[in-house]
């Protein structure tokens, strides 16, 4: 069996409890060495065969699931983050497939979701931003025309740019043609969750500035959107005492002031009707 695992955002302790099992029961692992937070290979036991695919490529990493298949033993595909995103993990199940060679996935935390909690961020604030674009600048791996930057800028949801920063003047320069302004907040975040972890609140405007300034070059995230510094928002309705759930009924909250009998009250207090 080969477990496909998301090693989560970079802190050990961010694997979830079945990434962990898996790993303290591999006999072989093969982790993303670039990405991975080397610590988590500390979960593993003594005999367990440790792979860098860092340093292979695809032909090698499934040679090696090949062997440990033929062998019995069961292999982790340790990977950055969730595998689903930016994972190059497709590639990998569709030769397993044709092995007739099994395989699960167990999920991770992001780095999009550790990015958040390293600034405190709900990316989805009523009334500000109701949805997420996750994608990424072209480089050497292209992107679909349909997917450019200028046209996710346009619907000015909240955006999360991956695998893109040393292209952050060009990144600003089609955010602000898209639809953004440059006073637009942004933020960036290098190794979200690590221990050497930074984060900077800035604009679109000055996100190659901001990452200069830094001396960030790679590994980071910048997130695009009025999200990362809202000042007002609409409330929940979910918590509101005035909407009606499935499981509790409305109440209405009203100034004492607005009752026709208010018994003496201070203006000001509240009842509950």
């Amino acid at each position: 069996m080969i477990h496909f695992v998301g090693a989560g955002s970079g802190a050990p302790d961010l694997i979830t409890v079945r990434g962990k099992k898996y790993l303290e029961e591999a006999d072989v692992v093969i982790y993303a060495g670039s990405l991975v937070n080397p610590e988590l290979l500390g979960y593993t036991k003594e005999t367990c065969e440790i792979h860098n695919s860092a340093r292979m490529t695809l032909e090698e990493v499934i040679d090696v699931m090949q062997r440990a298949e033929e062998q019995g033993k069961v292999t982790v595909r340790l990977h950055t983050g969730d595998p689903c995103i930016y994972g190059a993990i497709r590639e990998q199940m569709d030769i397993l497939d044709q092995r007739g060679i099994s395989y699960d996935s167990c999920p991770g935390v992001s780095a999009f979701c550790g990015a958040a909690s390293a600034l405190n961020l709900e990316y989805t604030l009523p009334d500000i931003s109701q949805s997420v674009i996750i994608t990424r600048m072209e480089g050497r791996t292209p992107v679909p025309p349909k997917e450019s930057i200028q046209s996710f800028a346009a619907h000015h949801a909240t955006m999360v740019v991956f695998l893109s920063t040393g292209m952050l003047e060009e990144l600003s320069r089609r955010l602000i043609e898209g639809g953004y302004t440059a006073q637009t907040p942004a933020a960036i975040v290098y190794k979200a969750t690590w221990p050497d972890e930074k984060k900077f609140i800035c604009t679109v405007g000055t996100l190659a500035e901001t990452a200069r300034e830094n001396h960030i070059t790679k590994t980071a995230l910048m997130i695009i959107g009025d999200a990362v510094q809202a000042a007002h928002y609409d409330r929940s309705k979910l918590y509101d005492p005035g909407f009606t759930t499935e499981f509790r009924q409305a109440s209405k909250i009203v100034d004492s002031c607005d009752l026709q009998e208010n018994n003496g009250a201070e203006c000001g207090e509240t009842e509950k009707i």
